[in-house]
């Protein structure tokens, strides 16, 4: 009966407990790469279809873990047991995790040796061979494989080779290669490929050791090298990062090639050498740290003999946190760049949301329960911190920042009690204040905030009478407007706050809702007190809104307490979701309302309108997809808006965000902001024309429609626009291209630096999946991360877990390390 497939099981050498070891290993590399492939939004390389079809036997049988038997099966069997057996036809090989697959197979037991001829197909966990000949040791997996295409699961990528090695379960050497994560037709026709005359492949070691590397995009040369290290894990590896080409307006062409060294599990660097053609060559560096109790982060920049300036310029970042005995954490951040015009060159190593102030300050603080006779458990927190400025000026005297006072030092403790009917706290602290401008008063301050409360009422109902005080005594360094070098007041305040929260059920939205109404009253008296010689260090008029009315003092800080005599009320209805309590809609108004005059204000002016501007909140999150938020401000007297804040947000999916808000400030401001993620379809075909996407082609014999890989284009930007200037006040556009095997990014970005002048930068980035790979801390993705709300990495292992700020090396996730 030719047709029928003889079985043959038995018993060969085993090394049972390192195979099961081995297969622990793939199953548990297979399962941390399961999440990985369904978190890609776009088009993702899979194994070709040869690969993962091509093998009738189990590709991944967990059963098979514990079986260390030779499972031989074939149209005609003949040989001796124990010598050799010879299989001819559909000849089927298994043992453990170890997948063949021949027309022709000899296996001979007491080496335990199979030879393999005709259409071989081989599974070593997820990786895939497919050749002419093959020989293999099947317990130790040492042998050779003649001309085979090979697909490797660990690295999502493969190719075609004339021999491979094997010296293992975890090594290879394979000659006369060429690798990519793309789609290899006809020899190394692809978008990226990477051809070698000898790798050497240790996945236990996550190297791969090429010599004789070239590296062709599209056909055309962009890396040569005796030799080339990358990685074959997801682990962290030494190795070059993707390059950033940019060209601006201040600095010119730039390259910059980073170089990730993996020192320790607790300690790597990333060095980036950087030629700028207006500036000359520069070095960036990154050094992370993690210890037991402190881990730290130092940046630097320099760039020496600035071709334009004429001197050096440096920037330099250091961030550390830990813990110290007796419950003390401490931290510190020091930030400082060589000069004012820094920002407005474009160097890097300063970004920041304020780029014109640059603050570094170093803090200690302890936290502990202590048990106090008649007072019960109180919360004690003792800190000492020390805080520093760097204003960066403009020559133009309208566009100057006055500098905020330095805290030299600031020492202080808080006392809280924990439970009981009566809530109070007593907060102490000095402070030195000096300011880099000589213009400007200095001085020590040494203050005292204490409150006391009795919360009333239960879930429906609260009413909390408060009784508080702010102390505070000075001593300056010149007179004051009366004369004195030493002042001091104490303000006390007392207030009542009162809130309902009413609910019921109904029905919005086609959804069971369950309504809030929830008003609110709140009274407050402070008396007046004359502060008007007395230095103001650190105080500064609050933003008026939803929340800020409820607020008992009009200023932050310190130094000023206005006077009150006021009630406030504020009315609130939200729509709660009756299943999952999430909140669909919300809408609420709130007024203050004066009983006499306010003679401290922001402005220096008393306030005698009985009734302030009218507060109107709402946002709807009932629409699928949709966040609308709105607020304005309405002055009663003059019957017009004062200020309006409008959003909206549209996220129908991963990869797909579009932002919208205006802010209007009558007589101030006016500003219009968009951003944007979104794939560009219509765009699509032309673009994957122009780069002759071969991607949708297989990988071997052919591909199944599933794993097709045709890439996509997507838009991203951010633009903000004054209607008062009628002009850009900076703006981000920009282009991502997902190919599948390579991503390709086109960032441009304009900068306001003065109401006349501004910098224009534009950023290229290749990134060749399988060999390079990169996260959000590299440039242009932090531009795209911090300046468009709801962005998403288009690779992003972890989905939509927050990214690391760094970037990782070649083929390594350098999260802290």
């Amino acid at each position: 009966m030719p047709n029928t497939p003889v079985l043959a099981d038995f018993c060969a050498p085993t090394a049972r407990r390192r195979l099961r070891r081995t297969a622990q290993r793939v199953l548990a590399l297979i399962a941390a790469l399961t999440p990985l492939a369904a978190a890609a939004q776009s088009c993702r390389i899979s194994a070709p279809e040869w690969a993962t079809q091509g093998l009738s036997l189990p590709l991944v049988d967990a059963s098979a873990v514990d079986d260390d038997r030779i499972h031989l099966e074939a149209d005609r069997l003949s040989g001796q047991t124990g010598e050799t057996l010879v299989a001819d036809g559909r000849a089927r090989l298994q043992r453990g995790l170890l997948s063949l697959e021949a027309e022709h197979m000899e296996y001979r037991q007491r080496e335990d040796r199979v030879q393999a001829t005709g259409q071989v197909l081989l599974a070593r966990g997820d990786d895939r061979y497919q050749g002419s000949e093959l020989s293999l040791n099947t317990e130790h997996q040492e042998g050779y494989f003649l001309e085979p295409r090979f697909y490797l699961g660990r690295t999502q990528a493969g190719g075609r080779a004339e021999r491979v090695d094997f010296i293992g379960r975890n090594r290879l050497v394979v000659r006369g290669a060429a690798y990519s994560s793309c789609a290899l037709v006809d020899g190394e026709t692809a978008p990226w490929v990477l051809t070698t005359r000898r790798v050497r492949l240790d996945f236990d070691a996550n190297e791969g050791l090429a010599e004789g590397a070239v590296l062709r995009f599209y056909g055309v040369p962009i890396l040569a090298a005796p030799v080339l290290s990358f990685p074959v894990t997801e682990d962290r590896k030494s190795g070059w990062l993707p390059p950033l080409i940019t060209t601006s307006s201040n600095a010119g062409f730039g390259l910059s090639v980073p170089y990730y060294w993996n020192i320790a599990p607790d300690l790597d660097a990333t060095l980036t050498p950087t030629v700028l053609s207006k500036r000359g060559a520069g070095l960036e560096s990154e050094f992370r740290y993690l210890r037991p109790h402190w881990r730290g982060e130092i940046n630097g920049f320099w760039l020496p003999r600035d071709l334009t300036a004429g001197r050096d310029r440096w920037a330099t970042r250091w961030t550390q946190q830990g813990d110290l005995p007796d419950d003390v954490h401490y931290d510190w951040h020091l930030l400082r760049v060589s000069d004012d015009n820094y920002w407005k060159d474009g160097l890097r190593g300063a970004e920041s949301l304020t780029p014109r102030l640059l603050a570094s300050t170093a803090q200690a603080q302890q936290r502990r329960l202590l048990q106090v006779a008649g007072l019960g458990e109180v919360e004690q927190h003792l800190y000492a911190r020390l805080q520093q400025w760097q204003v960066l000026q403009d020559t133009d005297p309208s566009t100057q920042i006055a500098p905020p006072y330095q805290r030299t030092p600031q020492i202080g403790a808080l006392w809280s009690n924990r439970g009981g009917p009566l809530q109070w706290s007593l907060q102490t602290e000095f402070n030195r204040f000096t300011n880099t401008d000589p213009t400007r008063i200095a001085g020590s301050r040494l203050h005292a905030l204490g409150q006391v409360a009795l919360p009333l009422g239960n879930e429906g109902w609260r009413l909390t009478p408060r009784a508080s005080f702010n102390a505070a005594g000075y001593d300056v360094d010149r007179p004051l407007s009366d004369g004195r070098t030493r002042a001091g007041r104490v303000i006390p305040s007392v207030s009542v706050d009162s809130a309902w929260s009413l609910d019921r059920e109904t029905r919005a939205f086609g959804r069971d809702l369950t309504q809030t109404l929830e008003p609110r009253l709140l009274y407050a008296y402070t008396p007046w007190r004359d502060q008007s010689a007395l230095p103001d260090f650190d105080s500064a008029a609050l933003d008026f809104n939803a929340t800020t009315v409820f607020s008992e003092n009009v200023f932050s800080g310190i130094d000023r307490v206005s006077d009150a005599n006021q009630l406030t009320g504020g009315l609130t209805t939200r729509y709660l979701d009756r299943h999952s309590g999430a909140e669909l809609a919300r809408l609420g108004i709130a007024q203050r309302y004066r009983l006499s005059d306010q003679r401290i204000t922001a402005d220096g002016v008393s306030a005698t309108s009985r009734f302030s501007d009218v507060l109107v909140q709402g946002s709807l999150m009932a629409i699928p997809h949709w966040t609308l938020d709105s607020s304005l401000q309405f002055n009663t007297d003059s019957d017009r808006v004062e200020r309006t804040i409008t959003s909206v947000r549209y996220s129908p999916g991963p990869l797909r965000t579009l932002y919208a808000s205006h802010r209007r400030n009558r007589g101030v401001s006016e500003q219009l902001a968009l951003g944007w993620q979104w794939p560009i379809d219509g765009l699509l075909a032309p673009v994957s024309r122009l780069v002759g996407n071969d991607t949708a082609k297989a990988n071997g014999p052919a591909r199944s429609s599933t794993s097709s890989c045709d890439g996509r284009l997507y838009g991203v930007g951010a633009l903000d626009y004054s209607l008062k200037d009628r002009r850009i006040s900076g703006a981000i556009v920009g282009f991502e291209y997902d190919a599948g095997c390579w991503i390709g990014r086109v960032v441009a970005r304009r900068q306001s630096t003065s109401l006349q002048a501004s910098s224009t930068q534009l950023m290229l980035q290749l990134e060749l999946v399988g060999l390079s790979r990169l996260n959000a801390g590299s440039n242009p993705l932090a531009v795209l991360k911090d300046n468009i709300p709801g962005y998403q990495l288009l690779r992003d292992p972890r989905a939509a877990a927050a990214t690391a700020d760094h970037p990782t090396a070649t083929g390594g996730d350098t999260d802290t390390p």
